[in-house]
């Protein structure tokens, strides 16, 4: 039975929801994005720098994405929230953004959601933009822990502590987080980390964060005092241990390298495991969702933009970067070829070296093997597209269609200056300029009349060595 993307995408809907329902009703997402990320030695806010062809944020978003929660609030600062907002709505409209007028700590930067969330009964989850490894399997780990405790923070064993807060547990149970600042010799001496990561009930949340101080060495209000607090009040937690790279925090351009480098080795795995020919895997770049079907091959030092999906038996050669498109089944495309958004490239259409290709619709088995420019156009089934060939789409105000009919022929170095359409089995010779529609089946020649002067070569350099001759004098 064939299942559409969109029936899949309901399943899942429908699976997440009952996951939902199992696991203490509903989710919040409180995302804090406020920081000002001052090492990054940006104008650009932190939260937006981008990994994987994404933003930070929207990697911290989709983290959790298959926990389907009811709300995602986002913490911004008064600077950035502007640059925040535009960002969440291209991720999903129904996410909110609230400005954090002054940073004053984590705690602080929590509790600025109170309002929003004041009718919400559910977990809210604490993520971090600057934290976009984390998994699905993390956060489902930790609202399957919220049914035994009532605070969750998610943990990790760091071989080099320095820097981290540290989890102080007895047994399974957490006493207490001290940040490395606050933190004495044996508490220094813990390789239990905290990530920042925390799940907790609505209103237990904001209950103990109303009795958090700043009675520290920053004067800041931490998240991580609700802990030792819930514990004074009869509460418990825990912690829940993950791999260590989920929590890379991204603070510095070499940090945000290390984590380039960890999701492109991660999505290479994932692209192998798929069953797709990598020639040499570590040259290979790939976006957040690049989608690479089984038995494609992709040659050394080939570049995935956001939104391109290749379907089984493709082959991408070397040097090629694609960026928005539909690469069909049994497609070449490269060495060198550039496939710009919103092109879609049918079964057995070839792209070949130097060519780019912009918002076309390329029909099966047609070629366009070198040299040429092919922009706003259909080009029909098993059309053959000549070297040096451009399409003229555009007019410096506005750009325009071209499209050419099936089993047509365009010969090296046609211009074709749009809007046109050229017919089904029709033909431009060598060196044509078309600035008018062409029937199916019509030859159309354009070229000046050549001009032969026997000797006229001799005769002219001659003449401009004399003129050379001249102007040194």
């Amino acid at each position: 039975m064939c299942v559409t993307v969109a029936q899949s995408n309901l399943a899942a809907k429908r699976l997440n929801q009952k996951y939902n329902e199992k696991n203490h009703m509903s989710i919040a997402f409180v995302i804090l994005a406020a920081g000002k990320g001052t090492r990054m030695q940006s104008d650009l806010p932190k939260a937006l720098h981008q990994l994987g062809g994404a933003s930070l944020l929207h990697h911290t978003i989709r983290s959790g994405q298959d926990l389907n929660p009811n709300r995602t609030i986002v913490v911004a600062s008064n600077q950035d929230s502007e640059q925040i907002k535009q960002e969440a709505n291209k991720i999903n409209t129904a996410i909110e953004v609230i400005t954090q007028e002054h940073q004053y700590g984590t705690a602080h930067a929590v509790s600025v959601t109170k309002a929003a969330l004041a009718d919400f009964k559910g977990n809210v989850i604490i993520l971090y933009a600057d934290t976009p490894l984390i998994t699905s399997q993390s956060l489902k780990a930790m609202i399957n822990s919220r049914s035994k405790y009532d605070i969750i923070v998610l943990g990790f064993e760091a071989q080099e502590p320095t820097g981290y807060g540290r989890l102080v547990m007895s047994g399974t149970t957490l006493d207490h987080i001290v940040e490395e600042k606050e933190a004495n010799d044996p508490e220094r001496a813990i390789t239990l980390c905290n990530s920042g990561l925390l799940a907790c009930d609505r209103k237990v949340l904001f209950d103990l964060i109303n009795k958090v101080n700043n009675n520290n060495a920053t004067k800041e209000y931490y998240l991580t005092d609700i802990v030792a607090l819930a514990k004074s009040s009869g509460l418990s937690s825990t912690a829940v241990i993950c791999n260590p790279e989920e929590t890379l925090g991204i603070n510095t351009r070499e940090e945000l390298a290390t984590a380039e480098s960890m999701f492109q080795s991660k999505k290479r795995i994932e692209v192998l495991k798929k069953g797709v020919t990598l020639i040499a895997p570590e040259t290979v770049f790939f976006s957040f969702d690049t989608d690479i079907k089984q038995d494609v091959t992709i040659e050394p030092n080939v570049v995935f933009g956001p939104g391109v999906t290749i379907q089984s038996g493709a082959v991408i050669r070397s040097f090629s970067h694609l960026e928005g498109a539909n690469i069909g089944s049994g497609c070449v495309v490269g060495p060198f070829a550039r496939i710009r958004p919103d092109t879609i490239l049918e079964e057995y259409a070839k792209i070949g070296n130097f060519v780019e290709v912009k918002a076309a619709q390329i029909s099966k088995d047609a070629k366009i093997n070198h040299l040429s420019y092919i922009g706003d156009t259909a080009v029909g089934e098993a059309t053959n597209i000549g070297a040096g060939s451009i399409t003229c789409n555009f007019d410096s105000v506005m750009k325009h269609r071209t499209t050419i009919g099936a089993n047509a022929f365009i010969g090296s170095n046609t211009i074709i200056v749009a809007p046109v359409t050229i017919g089904d089995g029709a033909i431009t010779a060598s060196g044509t300029i078309v600035t008018k529609d062409v029937m199916p089946k019509d030859l159309v020649i354009s070229r000046s009349k050549i001009t032969v002067r026997h000797s006229g070569a001799e005769r002219l350099r001659d003449i401009l060595k004399l003129r050379a001759k001249a102007k040194r004098e």
